[in-house]
C-alpha cells in the first residue's frame, strides 16, 4: 500500500521522498474520538521526509472545500476579480448566518473567515469551464467544476490529502503558473499565527461530514506541509478536532511550539 502512495505521490510531485507510515499517530486521533487521516512532508535541513498516517485514506479524494479558496484566490486575481488584498468586495445585503460574512468583504476577511459568497461570486464571474481549465492548469484534484453549487463542496470536485502537500508545495516555492506577486499575496493572507522564528500559513475546510485543515509551518530550516481530513459525523462540535489533532502531530516532530 505505502509503494502505492509512494508512487501517487511521486507522480504529483515529480519527487521521491521516503515515506514512513506512522500508525503511532493514530492516539491523537483516538483521544479525539475521530476518523481521518494526515500526511506531513518535514522539508527542514535541506531533506525530505514524508510521514502518513492512515495512507489508504490518504490517497482517497474528497471535496476540498474551504481550502479551495488557496487556489481559488489565485484564480481570482489572476482573472483580474481582484487586483490587491485591499480591494473592496461589496456586500450584496443577504443575511447569512455566520455575523462576519454580512459585512463588505477584501481577500483577507474572505481567507479569515472563509466567507462563502465572496467565492460563490468569483464563480460566477470565472464560469465553470475557466474554473476547470485553471484547475487542470495546476493538476488540482480531478479538476472539475460539474455538479451541485457551489462545486468545491456540494459538487463533483474532489482531492487527496496527498495531492493537496503537492498543490501546497508548489506555492509554497511560488512554482505555480501565475505571478510570484500573485502567490506571495494568497500565502500572506494565509497567515494564522507566528512566533519569533516560525510562522502558521493554513487553512480549514467542511463540506458537513468531511474536515480538512491544510498548510505549512515555516521555520528558517525549512517549511512543514500538512494535510488533514477528517470524517465529522457530529459536525460543528467536531470542527475543533481538525487543528487540535493536527497540532498535536505537528509537536510530536517538534514541527510546532508546544503550547505555553
Amino acid at each position: 500500500m505505502l509503494s502505492a502512495l509512494a508512487a501517487g505521490f511521486a507522480q504529483v510531485t515529480a519527487a521521491h521522498p521516503q515515506f514512513q507510515e506512522m500508525a503511532d499517530w493514530s492516539r491523537f486521533f483516538t483521544a479525539a474520538d475521530a476518523q481521518g487521516s494526515i500526511v506531513v512532508l518535514d522539508a527542514r535541513d535541506n531533506s525530505e521526509t514524508t510521514y502518513v498516517h492512515n495512507p489508504s485514506r490518504a490517497e482517497r479524494r474528497y471535496s476540498p472545500a474551504s481550502t479551495f479558496k488557496i487556489p481559488h484566490s489565485l484564480f481570482a486575481l489572476d482573472a483580474g476579480l481582484l487586483r490587491d488584498e485591499f480591494q473592496v468586495i461589496p456586500w450584496d445585503g443577504v443575511k447569512r448566518p455566520t455575523a462576519a460574512w454580512n459585512v463588505d468583504q477584501n481577500l483577507r476577511s474572505a481567507m479569515r473567515n472563509s466567507t462563502v459568497w465572496v467565492y460563490e461570486r468569483f464563480a460566477k464571474e470565472l464560469g465553470d469551464a475557466r474554473e476547470a481549465a485553471y484547475m487542470q492548469k495546476i493538476g488540482y484534484g480531478n479538476a472539475v467544476a460539474t455538479g451541485d453549487k457551489p462545486f468545491w463542496v456540494e459538487g463533483d470536485l474532489a482531492i487527496s490529502s496527498i495531492e493537496q502537500i503537492a498543490f501546497l508545495q508548489r506555492l509554497y516555492r511560488n512554482q505555480l503558473p501565475f505571478l510570484v506577486e500573485h502567490q506571495r499575496l494568497v500565502k500572506d493572507v494565509m497567515l494564522n499565527e507566528a512566533g519569533p522564528d516560525w510562522i502558521l500559513r493554513a487553512k480549514t475546510g467542511w463540506t458537513g461530514k468531511i474536515g480538512w485543515w491544510v498548510g505549512w509551518v515555516e521555520w528558517p530550516s525549512g517549511p512543514v506541509f500538512f494535510a488533514l481530513n477528517m470524517d465529522t459525523p457530529n459536525r460543528l462540535s467536531d470542527l475543533a478536532k481538525r487543528q487540535s489533532i493536527a497540532r498535536n502531530v505537528l509537536r510530536s516532530i517538534n514541527a510546532l511550539p508546544v503550547a505555553p
